[in-house]
């Protein structure tokens, strides 16, 4: 793979990663609700989801949603209702006057993976990305895996540090804002986030 092709892809990607989607909406939501303590298994989640999705893709998986209306929606609607459980949950602790009262119980660091791990995961739209944006970048005169995997790869290490720095930035906004009613309005603000991701997922249109 010729060098400037890869700088070009790295500064798509870039761009690309920068634009918030449900992944990031529920990276912020939870950095927001839990500091700092969420940040490595938030990354890791992001990072394992998305390798998952560019396997996937890469066997195949990704050019099927591609085809196949019925299986992008039911792939697409899994996604978008958890993610929608999850902002369902979370908007119901920030209204109740129990969690008014007492700061909630945080997440275990485990769940928090897992719940950003599927939603990352389970976005068809990211299957059908890798399928479509990766060959846009491919040496002809090169056999395609290799460069395939090279790409797939440093898309995975740009998303990981793109969610480290939303992490960061809305686990310090968190910080700003100490008092109780502050934190209620946060798990508000993080469940409407995590709701507005689901429908974000479930709108998703097959490329045509």
């Amino acid at each position: 793979m010729h060098l400037e092709l890869w700088l070009a892809f790295v500064a798509a990607a870039i761009v690309l990663l920068a634009i918030p989607g449900p992944t990031i909406l529920t990276v912020i939501s939870y950095s927001a609700s839990h500091g700092k303590r969420a940040t490595l298994p938030l990354i890791a989640g992001v990072a394992l989801g998305d390798s998952t999705a560019l396997f996937l893709s890469l066997v195949g998986l990704g050019a099927l949603l591609a085809a196949s209306a019925l299986w992008f929606s039911v792939v697409k609607w899994a996604g978008g209702l958890y993610l929608l459980f999850l902002g369902v949950r979370m908007l119901r602790a920030g209204a109740s006057a129990q969690v008014a009262a007492a700061a909630p119980a945080p997440e275990s660091l485990r769940r928090l993976f897992l719940n950003t791990y599927a939603v990352t995961a389970l976005n068809p739209k990211g299957m059908v990305f890798f399928v479509a944006f990766l060959p846009q970048f491919l040496n002809s005169s090169a056999s395609a895996a290799p460069q395939l995997w090279a790409l797939g790869v440093t898309f995975v290490a740009l998303a990981a540090i793109n969610a480290m720095l939303y992490a960061t930035f809305a686990s310090t906004a968190r910080r700003m804002l100490e008092s109780r009613r502050a934190q209620r309005q946060f798990g508000l603000l993080d469940g409407s986030l995590l709701c507005s991701a689901g429908v974000w997922a479930l709108l998703a249109r097959r490329p045509a």
